[in-house]
């Protein structure tokens, strides 16, 4: 769109590609268009969506006028084929068709209460309809050509209509409505003037008369419409003229005409709420007047398409158009309100051009501080504005005539008064950068000049080619706008200090800390820091408007029909509906503050819970959350989604209601109570199947038995009875299988039982006497044997036996669990769940769980806890009749086996001394010790940001393992626990501490040795473990002095950069022979540059020499002389043996022929760099990285939150309080 020199250009919303658009009509509420085409096709289009809803195709032939009806779920349309129909859009479909007119129809309005429908044809007759009744109710006669237009007054019983006859007719239709309308009480005066209505027309119609002819058009009038308001009218025609006319209760006149138009006029309008008249023609332009002056405002112009209709939406400013090719939906104008705010005080300027404030403690709105009359042209209003609270000062931004800026003192009082002292520019955007400077922008130029509060220039600045805009970037610091990147500029060293790739960003919002930015662009919102890191983005379909930042950092934003919110982290939802567009200024708790189009403040009223829920979960603020779960009715499939995706079932289990759902999550979160009351519900085997699998691994057998029970799976409970020691009922289950004559189950039993009368009883039942004489004989029953061979008939003689072993009786269980359940596995209750039953006294974040059990299958883990938590079961019952009696652990000696737990004699409460380990220190290889695994891998993710636990099982079992002995007692005793300590003169009970095996010392003596033979002996594979088995050892470990933590990084720094080294020339072998590697390009490529890389790494002299030996044979065999050269004055440099140098020496005399490269590649070996541990290729210095916190890996910005490459464990770019080795 090409726009005239006095105006910015037309604001396109939607545009469809068609066949040429001769009707449009908007809906009055919803965002919707109907366009009907030359076609035949009428369409209905989504113009915030940009989508088309649906088409609607039963004329023949052009249909050339349509329109919504006010209230009703219908439109009406008129076309070619002479009819006029009324269709449903709930329904889809033609409700009816009125026919009548001889010729094409040409325009189709409803009335706005009346259910009548007006039309115009080219048989030069106005028609009113009842759609109600589908009746033709009047036929206006009287022009004498094609009527190209007719439609009824806003309010008045009027009707103007438009012809090929150069006139404009204005209809006088009172007799109709009253003739039409139901009967009232009428007065005498009413009947008398009723009686003498002499008004007739020639035929004697009294229902609609002409009232005046307007004449002063030389061709044809294409279109008439009147003013919303106001007594006037507007009509363009063929002679290329808009006119103006004016009328009162008895005459009609010409009040000017609006030159301009090189084609004929094919439509016009009034603006709905300015004095605007809007016109379109065959010159392809939509030319916009101003209604007092009669004068050309603006004037848009299309490359290929003759414009043929325009229309106004009734209710907001927006306006489309029909031409060749479609139709587009526009503004004329910017509606967001230009706006600052400043702590409780936002400046904003009124549709009037006023400034006001408005406060948001007292929700105050000011009277004016200044009026802006003279800034810009009348009818374009300001763009921006910016607030300086050190000079109580406003600039202002109007993108009038090419832009221009007003920087204006505001008055203490609010006069009211026209703005004086005032100093001016041009520039196509000015913000405040500091408090006595401000950057003005002109894009004509692409010049910034910096100014002071005089307005003189004190620097410019030449910004990067293309930018649009520019914004506040922090103080001292501006962000400057292209069309494709958003650049954070440094005013003071004059150079972009950042970049990052944002397309078509319009707006910035900076958080209140100033610490986030949110760049709003057209559809994508996208959160950076103040330095320029993206932190996340989202797409919204419908159109970004304003966003503005919640205090605890969530950012808000609006869309044309929506407030929602987005995480730092993405996550994102809806807040609340709007019924209209609002630009948002604040939000305090559960208020947001907004500017509506005009320009008025507006509060509403929020729910923050969800944000505040989901933000309290990122966090690990399990205080707030637990007062939303307590006070809030947050409930919602999307809520508990949300929870069981981010790893929280525990919580979603708050929410549910659902028995379905909750036995799920109960399942996944370990909470058997729950399960088991969720299947008693259901009742349904699969649910208790899947119950006993997990009540097995908790180790509750008593669940599993009435598990068991509920499937009547005998079988597997006669075992469970055998593996408990449950004796009584496992003769019970002999007893039943007997009854249900189940011999393989009452055998199975018998054998359990160690019952030999019963087995030998079945076998004869069955006639099985061999097994029985064998049974009885092998158990040395003598008088049984005799009476089974008195049965058969047979002597012993008879018989030959195979030989006998000795009788095997079943082991018995030396402790008989069956009272109580087994040591069960340590539930990963989390600190949440906890919480909620209300055992924790004060929240606090320091206990958080990192991660309730971050994948750890082990087994041991917490086995005292669990010991604690499920030893008392036995006593679960008897616990009512002993209350207040302190009955003490050891009163069922029976419960704990001694064969699963070793520290079930510990038990009580702080006895154990691995208890005191974990409470004396706070380094996680004493928690290990102690067998406090959950708190060990908290530390461990809060002191370095460890998430990956799997790789350190091995680790954290030798530690547990090494750290007790054990002395056997007496049988049916459990073992004597001896705990082995490195304070081993310490006789205070809060200060002794576990051995940890493997310490520093041993680590660089034996393992640093054998990975630097690894190296020698070209065992890249079991080097890298070795050294990640290092790093492994020293991240849970201990230390007594600082000067062994300082050897400990050291070893940590060696063994990192060991392991890179060694998994980039593994990576290099990996892409195949010497062979195959010449043949591809690219792998040659990247083998040179592998090879280079592994050059880089700062490895010990002698192994270096290896790496760059490698790196030289290889530039040198690819006729890469330039690197080959370079290796070999590394070498020389470094020394070392006589072999390697004289060989470095002859390829450097060779290469110093021609020393330049045959094959490009990455490797600049001037240049400062280090290489990225995850994808092997340089990170050049002064580029973003980011660091493993424990063994300083560097990475690419892109692998920030992945695990680190080299340690396996740690989340990369995830900073913690460092490794603590000392206690």
């Amino acid at each position: 769109m090409a726009s005239s020199t006095s105006s910015p250009n037309m604001l396109t919303k939607f545009e469809s590609k068609s066949s040429r658009a001769k009707g449009i009509a908007f809906h009055p509420k919803r965002p919707w268009i109907l366009v009907s085409l030359h076609s035949s096709t009428i369409q209905l289009w989504d113009y915030r969506m940009g989508t088309l809803i649906d088409r609607f195709e039963e004329h023949d032939g052009p249909v050339r006028g349509v329109d919504f009806h006010k209230t009703q779920p219908l439109f009406v349309s008129g076309g070619d084929d002479y009819k006029i129909k009324v269709w449903s859009y709930q329904t889809r479909r033609c409700l009816f068709t009125l026919n009548g007119h001889l010729d094409y129809v040409r325009t189709v309005f409803f009335h706005h209460e009346l259910p009548w429908i007006i039309s115009s044809s080219d048989d030069q007759t106005i028609r009113i309809w009842n759609w109600q009744n589908r009746s033709l109710i009047c036929t206006m006669t009287g022009h004498n050509h094609y009527t190209m237009c007719a439609q009824f007054h806003p309010k008045d019983d009027l009707v103007v209509s438009a012809s090929l006859d150069q006139s404009v007719r204005v209809w006088d239709i009172s007799g109709l409505r009253k003739k039409h309308s139901a009967p009232t009480s009428m007065t005498f005066e009413d009947q008398m003037s009723r009686g003498n209505q002499n008004q007739a027309d020639m035929f004697g119609n009294t229902d609609a008369v002409v009232k005046f002819v307007l004449e002063g058009h030389d061709r044809g009038v294409n279109w008439v419409a009147f003013h919303p308001t106001l007594p006037l009218i507007v009509s363009a025609g063929d002679d290329r003229l808009v006119k103006l006319w004016r009328m009162s209760e008895t005459k009609a006149w010409e009040v000017d005409t609006c030159r301009g138009h090189f084609q004929n006029a094919s439509g016009c309008l009034f603006h709905p709420h300015q004095d605007l008249i809007l016109s379109v023609g065959e010159d392809k332009t939509i030319r916009v007047w101003d209604l007092n002056k009669r004068t050309s405002v603006q004037s848009f112009k299309r490359e290929n398409d003759r414009f043929w209709v325009i229309a106004a939406h009734p209710e907001i400013n927006l306006f489309a158009a029909g031409h060749d090719n479609g139709v587009m939906v526009f503004k004329l104008e910017r509606e967001r309100p230009a706006s600052a705010f400043y702590q409780n005080n936002l400046f904003f300027i009124t549709k009037e051009k006023h400034v006001r404030s408005y406060d948001f403690q007292k929700n105050i709105e000011s009277s004016t501080l200044l009026t802006l009359k003279k800034l810009g042209s009348p009818w374009v209003p300001p763009r921006s504005l910016s607030y300086n609270p050190a000079e109580r000062a406003i600039l202002v931004t109007s993108p009038a005539d090419g832009g221009s800026y007003e920087l204006i003192n505001l008055p203490r009082d609010g006069s009211g008064t026209d703005a004086t002292d005032t100093k001016r520019g041009q520039g196509t955007s000015a913000v405040f950068v500091a408090r006595n400077r401000f950057a003005v922008f002109t894009a004509a130029s692409q010049q910034i000049d910096i100014k002071d509060l005089s307005n003189s220039t004190t620097k410019t600045i030449k910004p990067p080619t293309g930018t649009t805009d520019i914004y506040f970037g922090g103080t001292g610091n501006l962000l400057l706008i292209t069309p494709t990147a958003v650049h954070l500029y440094d005013i003071q060293q004059k150079k972009a200090t950042a970049e990052l790739a944002v397309a078509g960003v319009k707006y910035v919002v900076w958080s209140n800390d100033g610490l986030y930015a949110a760049l709003l662009s057209k559809h994508n919102v996208t959160i950076v820091t103040k330095t320029l890191e993206q932190v996340s983005t989202l797409h919204e379909t419908i159109r970004i408007k304003s966003a503005t930042w919640d205090d605890a950092g969530v950012l808000l934003y609006s869309t044309l029909n929506h407030i929602k919110y987005t995480l730092l982290n993405g996550d994102n939802g809806i807040v609340r509906t709007l019924d209209q567009t609002v630009y948002l200024v604040r939000v305090k708790a559960r208020t947001v503050y907004c500017l509506d189009r005009n320009a008025k403040p507006k509060i509403l009223n929020i729910d923050p819970t969800e944000y505040r829920f989901k933000l309290a979960l990122v966090k690990r603020n399990y205080e707030e959350m637990l007062q939303i779960i307590k006070n809030s009715s947050l409930v919602g499939q999307s809520i508990i989604s949300y929870l069981q995706k981010k790893g929280y079932p525990e919580i979603a289990l708050q929410f549910v209601q659902d028995p379905q759902t909750r036995f799920e999550l109960a399942i996944e979160c370990g909470n058997l109570d729950v399960a088991v009351e969720m299947a008693k519900q259901l009742d349904r085997p699969k649910l208790w199947s899947r119950l006993t699998t997990e009540a097995l691994a908790h180790g509750n057998h008593q669940i599993v038995e009435m598990a068991y029970q509920k499937l009547r799976q005998f079988d597997k409970l006669s075992f469970l009875y055998l593996a408990t020691g449950d004796e009584a009922k496992l003769t019970r289950m002999a007893k039943i299988a007997e009854h249900r004559g189940d011999f393989t189950a009452r055998f199975q039993n018998a054998l359990y039982l160690g019952d030999v009368s019963d087995r030998i009883a079945m076998f004869k039942e069955i006639d099985l006497y061999p097994l029985a004489y064998m049974t009885a004989k092998s158990h040395g029953l003598d008088e049984e044997c005799e009476s089974i061979l008195e049965a058969t008939g047979l002597t012993e003689d008879q018989i030959t036996l195979p030989a006998l072993g000795s009788p095997l009786a079943p082991p018995k269980p030396i402790v008989s669990t069956f009272k109580a359940n087994w040591p069960t596995k340590a539930t990963s209750q989390s600190f949440f769940e906890k919480a909620l039953l209300g055992q924790v006294e004060g929240l606090s974040l320091e206990d958080e769980p990192a991660a309730a059990s971050n994948g750890f299958g082990f087994e041991d883990a917490g086995e005292e806890d669990g010991a604690k938590r499920n030893g008392g079961l036995a006593e679960a019952d008897e616990d009512e009749d002993a209350a207040g009696w302190d009955m003490g652990d050891d009163i069922v000696p029976e419960v704990e086996s001694d064969f699963v737990n070793v520290d079930s004699a510990e038990a009580g409460a702080g006895s154990s001394e691995a208890d005191l380990w974990a409470r004396n220190s706070p380094i996680a290889a004493d928690h290990v010790a102690g067998g406090s695994f959950e708190t060990a891998m908290q530390l461990l993710n809060r002191q370095l940001g460890a998430v990956n636990f799997a790789p350190l099982k091995p680790r954290f079992l030798e530690i547990y393992e090494a750290t007790k002995t054990y002395l056997p007692a007496s049988s049916g005793l459990p073992p004597l626990i001896n705990y082995v300590r490195r304070t081993v003169d310490e006789t205070d009970p809060r200060k002794v501490l576990p051995i940890i095996p493997r310490d520093i010392e041993s680590l660089a003596t034996n393992d640093l040795q054998k990975g630097y033979t690894a190296m020698r002996t070209n065992k890249l594979q079991d080097g890298e473990t070795i050294f990640q088995g290092i790093l492994h050892a020293l991240l849970v470990n201990a230390v007594s002095t600082a000067s062994e933590v300082e050897e400990a990084k050291k070893l940590i720094t060696t063994a990192c950069e060991y392991n890179i080294a060694m998994s980039i020339e593994l990576e290099r072998r990996k892409l195949g022979t010497d062979e195959e590697v010449s043949k591809s390009p690219e792998k040659l490529k990247r083998s040179l540059e592998l090879a280079a890389y592994f050059t880089i790494p700062k490895l010990e002299v002698p192994h270096r020499q290896i790496a760059l030996t490698s790196g030289m044979k290889l530039a040198y065999q690819n006729k890469n002389f330039n690197s080959a050269l370079s290796f070999a004055n590394r070498m020389l440099a470094n020394g070392g043996a006589a072999k390697m140098l004289d060989n470095a020496r002859k390829i450097k005399a060779q290469c110093e022929r021609n020393p330049n490269d045959a094959i490009e590649i990455e490797f600049d070996q001037f240049a400062e760099f280090d290489i990225c541990a995850a994808s092997h290729t340089p990170i050049y210095s002064g580029s973003a990285f980011e660091v493993c916190a424990f063994d300083g890996s560097k990475y690419h910005s892109k692998y920030k939150g992945t695990v680190c490459a080299v340690c396996g464990v740690c989340e990369v770019g995830k900073n913690g309080s460092g490794l603590k080795l000392v206690a």
